[in-house]
């Protein structure tokens, strides 16, 4: 018998039905072991050698794969298609070694990009060694974000109160939703006027062309810049005889576009679906671990982790076998298509998501999925399908229009196009291509008969006033196809860098569109003023490229490590001299716009309006920034920062109820009200209605249909537990989001794992709790409901839930939360102050003494900064990070 580990329980069941009795598959659960959030996990002066740490619940799991490996005849490492399926591989391989139950028996690693049979028993045929070079990338990346997040957030911390973290993708993708919102706050608008002719021919068909040239002159675009000059080529217009000059009928093709990549099918599924990236890598994760058809579970999609434009051989013609079947032949072009990816630092090792059989239409597995899993099997469908069919065949028509005024002329422009043949198209019916724009010009309709030299009749003069509008916010789907672009991150980690800026409230979502908070704008500034180097986009993009070379064996890991830390830790070094009013000044400059914005009277923003002497500038409290008066004490002024006023939205909320649509399944009304304890939404009237408070973090500028659907429908059934048959639930408590099973609770870390949690990692944190026992590892504490980070004089600060309710712990000392206090909400420098008092209270000791001056020295006035804080460059402080 052999031994094979993949990474999820769906796929072992499935995996051991295809393989048979000789082999007893197992899961891993994802990683067995990962870096302690702790100082010297990652050692640069041991040539970074590392620690790895085993939770409770994967020592079991490594136990009974040891146990099942001891008695079997080899071991097959079968875990996911890419570095972190290599690397999980390794960490298994390296615990097995340490438990000497590998001996001399045979292991090997196969791949396989489906869950289907035969590719299982293909990838089977083919097994290989574990490729040590995508393992030392692995390595590389995980050390160079602990050295980041864990060096760089405790600055942050000392320097710049109320910010959380900092990472190494994350505030890269932090500042580019920073910097579009100061291209909005500096963008100038500009006026400019559209004029447009509506004519008749002679067959009494209507039809519109715009002004193009006039006096002999092309128009630029926007080159008509205020209403006299409009005013005067609209007389000139109206007065004109009208013939037509040419018509030019130009036959062209639209390509269809590749199958989708991770990036790509993100963007498709936020634009045309309106998921999150986190929604659609939990739904694609669903179809391609397998779904239940007919009796069997199947793999739907091949795996969706991947920056591959291409697909294999066998699927291709595959693709041109259904084409031909289920379009006809023409619609199949004499050769497959192949395509190359334009994203920078793409690897394509790996096949473009796409279905694992073209055979299996989406309406034939509709009976088989829920409504979201169809939408995104139905795109996914599509895209692949396309991606191998004719061009469609368009034919495009300008007709250039001469108009005569006594001598004046003007040219006017009318374009048209039909379909001629819609190739591709006919895979999408009704719909455009996903994710693309057409460049061919068929969204400006068809055109009447017109014909050359002939006059035509004026109806209507057009001239119509339009401002210059400043860039647009990101949206999910934009920021992931700008970061891809910029080669800034792996496709894998968009949707958990995205929700990361979430979790810190660094940004909102608001009508799907990515707003930076104060918090966020603060950071951003002071990393750019900084650490500038460390937020470049090409810095970034360029140590992408390393890590690449690295998986491809053309650099060596350690070496790209020593690169990076030496100058990284020199900039970590040159805090030590950097007071609170460089800070200060800096962010007065970089933020000016959001800090200081232009009064109304015109006056100087940045002197006080209270005392008219002072100088505004920002301040940093132990709550964060804020805006204060030079002059104080003697003029207390003080303002919080503008760009956290959800306004409208706010305002619409506190007041009548706001309509968000119907649910699909009862029809009843859903709406976004104010109550008593703050905002939620309710479906239905009368005392029987369903309501459902918005969790932390959710304004209600962000709430939509689905967020509200999404929140009335808790608890959320996850799936049955695979060893004790009981379902698993998911919702948001009292103590903020959790899972429930049998009775037992365990925390979530943020509110969208509630409803984006799969099976798998739910039994994963259920069997964490469970390893921590009633009172935590040794029975003694409560589990942690939250880590704050380390205490200054070392040690970590947590939250924890205690028989009398919440409280903060710091080594001996538990200091209980003030009454209706939140145990998410509470902040490191509150922890610090209740530690300090309770260790006022108590006995001198050694402890409590130490806790009584440490936190003497963090909570003192941030405002007088006249202490040098004691920078710790190589201390891993507790703390998450991207």
């Amino acid at each position: 018998m052999n031994v094979v580990v993949v990474e999820s329980p769906a796929k072992a069941k499935t995996i051991n039905k295809y393989l048979g009795s000789g082999y007893k598959v197992l899961a891993s659960f994802g990683h067995v072991r990962d870096l302690p959030a702790k100082d010297g996990s990652v050692r640069p002066d041991e040539d970074f050698d590392m620690s790895w740490e085993v939770d409770g619940a994967s020592a079991k799991r490594m136990k009974d794969i040891a146990d099942a490996v001891k008695s079997s005849d080899g071991l097959i490492l079968a875990t996911d298609p890419d570095r972190e399926g290599e690397a999980i591989s390794w960490h298994v391989l390296d615990l097995l070694k340490k438990k000497k139950v590998i001996g001399d028996k045979p292991v090997k690693r196969v791949v396989f990009n489906a869950i289907t049979k035969s590719a299982v028993l293909d990838a089977m045929k083919s097994p290989r060694d574990i490729d040590i070079d995508l393992v030392d990338a692995y390595l590389a990346r995980r050390a160079l974000d602990y050295l980041v997040g864990f060096n760089l957030s405790p600055v942050l911390w000392r320097k710049l109160p109320g910010a959380r973290s900092a990472g190494r993708v994350q505030s890269v993708a932090l500042r580019l939703v920073c910097d579009r919102e100061s291209e909005i706050e500096r963008f100038v608008s500009e006026e400019y006027w559209n004029i447009s002719a509506l004519l008749k021919t002679p067959r009494g068909d209507e039809f519109e062309a715009r002004l193009v040239s006039a006096s002999g002159k092309r128009l630029q675009p926007r080159a008509i810049g205020n209403g006299e000059e409009a005013g005067r080529l609209k007389t000139l217009l109206e007065g004109a005889s009208y013939r037509v000059e040419s018509v030019e009928a130009k036959p062209t093709k639209r390509n269809p576009g590749p199958p989708f990549t991770t990036s790509t099918l993100q963007q498709a599924a936020s634009s045309k679906l309106g998921f999150s990236a986190s929604r659609t890598m939990q739904v694609a994760q669903k179809l391609y671990e397998g779904i239940d058809i007919g009796g069997e579970t199947v793999g739907l999609i091949t795996y969706m982790r991947t920056d591959g434009v291409q697909m294999a051989p066998e699927a291709i013609d595959a693709a041109r076998r259904a084409i031909a079947g289920q379009f006809g032949d023409r619609y199949l072009p004499e050769k497959a298509r192949f395509y190359s990816t334009k994203a920078k630092n793409a690897q394509e090792a790996h096949e473009a998501i796409r279905p694992t059989d073209f055979d299996r239409t989406p309406d034939q597995v509709r009976r088989y999925l829920d409504a979201d899993q169809l939408r995104l099997y139905d795109l996914i469908w599509k895209r692949g399908i396309a991606s191998q069919m004719a061009s469609a065949e368009i034919e495009r028509t300008t007709v250039e229009i001469d108009a005569d005024n006594a001598g004046n002329k003007a040219g006017l422009r009318a374009t048209g196009s039909v379909i001629r043949f819609d190739g591709f198209i006919a895979a999408y019916t009704d719909q455009k291509e996903d994710g693309e724009q057409s460049d061919d010009g068929d969204e400006d309709g068809r055109l009447p008969e017109i014909n050359a030299r002939e006059d035509l009749a004026k109806q209507k003069i057009n001239a119509s006033q339009h401002f210059t509008e400043p860039p647009p916010r990101y949206s999910e789907a934009s920021l992931i196809k700008k970061m891809e672009e910029l080669g800034i991150g792996r496709p894998s980690t968009y949707a958990a860098t995205l929700a990361t800026l979430r979790d810190r409230e660094y940004v909102v979502i608001d009508k799907r569109k990515l707003i930076p908070q104060s918090k966020g704008r603060l950071v951003t500034a002071f990393l750019e003023s900084f650490f500038t180097r460390y937020v470049e986009y090409d810095f970034t993009a360029s140590l992408e490229e390393k890590l690449d070379q690295i998986s491809a064996g053309e650099l060596k890991w350690k070496d790209v490590l020593r690169d990076f830390w030496r100058d990284f830790f020199a900039q970590i070094e040159d805090t030590k001299e950097l007071r609170v009013t460089n800070v200060l000044d800096a962010l007065n400059e970089e933020l000016a716009p959001l800090v200081f914005p232009k009064r109304d009277d015109g006056g100087d923003p940045r002197t006080c309006q209270v005392c008219g002497t002072g100088q505004l500038s920002l301040k940093l409290g132990k709550y964060g920034a804020f805006v204060g008066c030079s002059n104080y004490p003697e003029c207390n002024y003080t303002r919080q920062l503008s760009s956290d006023t959800n306004g409208d939205a706010e305002a619409a909320a506190s007041s009548e109820p706001q309509s968000l649509g119907k649910d699909p399944h009862t029809g009843e009304e859903i709406t976004l009200r104010s109550g008593r304890f703050g905002p939620y939404v309710q479906r239905g009237d009368g005392k029987e209605a369903k309501r459902a408070s918005l969790p932390k973090g959710w304004t209600p500028a962000s709430i939509d249909h689905e967020k509200a659907m999404a929140l009335l429908s808790l608890p959320r059934d996850i799936g049955a537990h695979p060893e004790t048959g009981k379902m698993i639930s998911s919702g948001i408590g009292r103590y903020g989001p959790f899972v429930l099973h049998d009775g037992s609770y365990a925390n979530l870390e943020s509110v969208e794992d509630v409803f984006s949690i799969g099976l798998n990692r739910a039994v994963s944190v259920i069997a964490d709790k469970q390893s921590k026992g009633p009172g935590g590892r040794g029975g003694k504490t409560a589990a942690a409901l939250k880590e704050l980070g380390d205490h200054p004089d070392g040690g970590a600060i947590t939250v924890r839930d205690g028989k009398y309710g919440p409280y903060v712990n710091w080594g001996k000392i538990n200091a209980t939360l003030p009454k209706g206090q939140d145990a998410q909400s509470v902040t490191l420098e509150e922890a610090l102050q209740l530690i300090a008092g309770k260790a006022a209270k108590a006995p001198a000791g050694k402890a409590k003494a130490k806790a009584k001056t440490a936190t003497a020295k963090s909570a003192k006035s941030d405002e007088t900064k006249t202490a040098k804080p004691k920078a710790k460059p190589k201390a891993a402080a507790k703390t998450k990070k991207a």
